[in-house]
């Protein structure tokens, strides 16, 4: 044993063996011309460059048996280690909302696919040479970097694994991550209404109330698991209709009963980020491909600020109380401007109402104790006024009508309190009047779900009657054969679209197309049980529809949706603002 050795660092120890049947180099001999010295990149042997090395220098000892100066002692490259699934995990998978193609590419297939070898295919294909235990460096590169593999496994569903996750409200929802061919991750959560319309998709929950109090949605994850994802493994994500069809056959019923729609929106959801990784676009891009849209157009944010209906426990019937700013020139001002007078008016609910009353709702607004929807209106103008955007920012409502239907087709103002006197009962046609009374006493540019769902006399007569926009949420649920019915009807000029309401992009697209196509305006909706997935940013976007409500500028949920859209905004550059135009961009 030479003694020696043990004394100097691993770094200057001789790099590599000597081959077989070959004498070990002495300092100051001569090297044999015939000689192989061994390439770890390339895999093989190859006799080096003819040349004699020096006789020994006054640098040559025991403790420098490779005889140079020790000011050029280089440690050779350590072989990189790799991290630990938790810490590669951490690196490597994104959150929900969130398409990822991980460098090095092959650490995709360990992370996710534990079975998978960590070189590609061909790599770990390749013999070993035998008495050798390296693998062909060379050819793991060559076929990973091949560059039509590659795009056909971009393009291709490889894997689709679905679980159960809870959304900003503390129930559960379904998550789907979809990998791709290449390894590239892509995660979509569905998100989760509390004022839901009886012609929605059906929501799976599992019903057992010793579970999440009966909204468990493990059955949809199961779905997805088990019969969905098999179906779909090897399918081209680039086509987006091809593959919600597929689901679609599968479930068989109008309303997505049999896998639930939270299932099918999942996998559509994750599906579509797979396309437009596929692709190498953007997602909004992809969904601006999809849907054949000319100019992307960044929207108008409605900031939900005052909450009442049922996202709040004050008295007030009306669920939303809405910011528009129209008078910003950008998406970033027209949050500025938001943010402001939302901070504005904490000021003044506090002083009013004391500070229990600046406690936010679902989606971030505040729920102070009004009890006359018209003060709701009057705090919102103050708010407006003291920030100095008197005339920039317009307001919105989202009444939720159907909450408070009567049996007898009225309209109980304050449905929260019961028993009660009936003094705050009124008939459709006097509702019809009072919103026209809002209308005309404050700079309102837009009512959703003035009445319920099945009243399409009072819809349409409020419509002919008024010049503003007027929103089909509960009566249209994104559905394209409802849309139709309005159209017809004239009962509504504009769709709140919401992806969960009908389950699948590619009914969402045609849902907005549809409605574009007759004159409407289309608003992107969030849901009050959201997640930090931000699909509907970039839906907003690459379908210019012009508008998007995503609750107030609080809470990281909401905030999720509006922060991606400023960098997209921040990544087209030059990109129009819809502005005063939001209801035909």
């Amino acid at each position: 044993m030479n003694s020696h050795r043990l004394a100097l660092p691993v770094s200057h120890r001789r790099p590599r063996p000597t081959p077989k049947g070959q004498k070990r180099h002495q300092p100051g001999g001569k090297r044999r011309t015939t000689a192989t010295s061994y390439n770890p990149l390339t895999d093989t042997w190859a006799p080096p460059a003819t040349s004699t090395n020096p006789p020994p220098s006054k640098f040559y000892s025991r403790e420098n048996p490779l005889d140079v100066p020790p000011r050029r002692l280089r440690p050779t490259k350590q072989p990189t280690r790799r991290p630990s699934p938790r810490a590669a995990a951490a690196i490597y998978c994104p959150g929900p909302g969130i398409s990822a193609s991980p460098q090095p590419p092959q650490m995709a297939h360990q992370l996710l696919l534990p079975s998978k070898p960590l070189l590609p295919a061909a790599a770990a294909a390749t013999p070993r040479r035998a008495g050798r235990s390296v693998v062909s460096v060379r050819a793991a590169v060559s076929a990973s970097a091949a560059p039509a593999a590659k795009a056909a496994g971009a393009e291709s569903v490889r894997s689709i694994r679905a679980r159960q996750i809870v959304d900003s409200r503390g129930n559960p929802t379904v998550e789907v991550d979809l990998v791709a061919g290449d390894g590239s991750l892509h995660r979509s959560a569905v998100p989760s209404g509390a004022s839901t319309g009886i012609y929605e998709a059906l929501e799976l929950r599992d019903g057992d109330n010793s579970v999440y109090g009966g909204k468990g949605v493990l059955s949809a994850v199961r779905n997805i698991n088990e019969i969905i994802a098999p179906k779909l493994v090897g399918v081209d994500v680039r086509n987006q209709n091809d593959v919600d069809a597929i689901m679609l056959d599968i479930d068989g019923t109008p309303n997505k009963s049999q896998l639930g729609a939270n299932a099918i929106l999942g996998v559509s959801l994750s599906v579509c980020r797979a396309g437009a990784g596929a692709k190498g676009v953007p997602l909004y891009k992809h969904i601006q491909e999809l849907s054949g849209t000319k100019e992307l157009v960044m929207p108008v944010p409605a900031f939900n600020v005052i909450n009442g209906g049922s996202h709040a426990g004050n008295n007030l019937a009306m669920q939303e109380f809405m910011l528009l700013p129209v008078g910003a020139t950008s998406f970033a001002e027209a949050l500025r401007m938001g943010s402001e007078v939302y901070h504005v008016l904490k000021g003044i609910i506090k002083a009013k109402y004391g500070q229990d009353a600046c406690n936010v709702g679902d989606e971030g607004g505040f729920a102070p104790n009004v009890q006359d929807n018209r003060e709701g209106l009057v705090l919102l103008m103050d708010a407006i006024e003291m920030a100095g955007y008197t005339g920039k920012i317009k307001i919105g409502m989202d009444v939720a009508a159907s909450e408070f239907l009567m049996k007898d087709g009225s309209y109980d103002l304050n449905f929260k309190n019961q028993p009660n006197d009936g003094a705050h009962v009124l008939s459709a046609p006097r509702l019809c009047d009072l919103y026209k009374e809002f209308v005309r006493d404050f700079p309102i540019v837009s009512i959703e779900d003035p009445f319920d769902q099945d009243d399409w006399s009072s819809w349409a007569s409020l419509q002919s009657s008024v010049d503003i926009q007027i929103v089909g949420d509960d009566l249209l649920v994104t559905n394209p054969k409802r849309i139709v019915e309005a159209i017809d009807k004239k009962a509504c000029n504009a769709l709140l679209l919401k992806v969960n309401q009908i389950g699948t992009v590619t009914e969402s697209i045609q849902a907005a197309l549809d409605s574009k196509a007759a004159g409407w305006g289309v608003m992107v909706s969030h849901r009050s049980g959201e997640t930090e997935d931000n699909f509907i940013a970039d839906l907003a976007v690459g379908l210019a529809s012009g508008q998007i409500k995503t609750g107030a500028p609080c809470r990281s949920e909401r905030l999720a949706k509006y922060n991606q859209l400023v960098r997209i905004e921040e990544e087209l550059g030059n990109v129009r603002y819809a502005g005063e135009a939001f209801r035909s961009p």
